[in-house]
């Protein structure tokens, strides 16, 4: 079942998936229960589209560590996935998604720098 207390499980491990777009994303168990329970792998094709994006490669901040928030209207199954850089209050990036089935109010993904010209995506709990 996919709750906030089933995400908070995920410490941090070694074990990584890479996406299957985006070559340069890897991603952790934490977020392949994530995508699998909640049928978000959408999510993380979204967040995965941004990654060569200049607004992030050209942005210090960003392109050393993203956070991410998906912000879901449970009633009216819409949302918004945000980016900041965790200073600003303005998201850099922010996405309309017309319609989702996405369980959860909010979820939180972290995307880091890996200092080998790799990303990885995980849950705040694995950081």
């Amino acid at each position: 079942m996919l709750n906030q207390m089933t995400l908070a499980q995920f410490t941090g491990d070694m074990e990584r998936f890479r996406h299957g777009l985006c070559r340069n994303l890897l991603y952790t168990p934490g977020i392949q229960y994530l995508c699998e329970q909640g049928g978000a792998y959408w999510l993380l094709d979204a967040i995965a589209s941004y990654q060569h994006s200049s607004l992030i490669n050209h942005n210090e901040d960003l392109s050393y560590l993203q956070f991410w928030v998906l912000k879901v209207d449970l009633e009216a199954t819409s949302a918004v996935l945000e980016l900041t850089d965790g200073n600003s209050e303005e998201p850099f990036i922010s996405q309309q998604i017309p319609f989702t089935d996405f369980p959860l109010a909010e979820v939180q993904v972290w995307v880091g720098d890996n200092g080998n010209g790799t990303r990885t995506a995980y849950l705040p709990s694995e950081h």
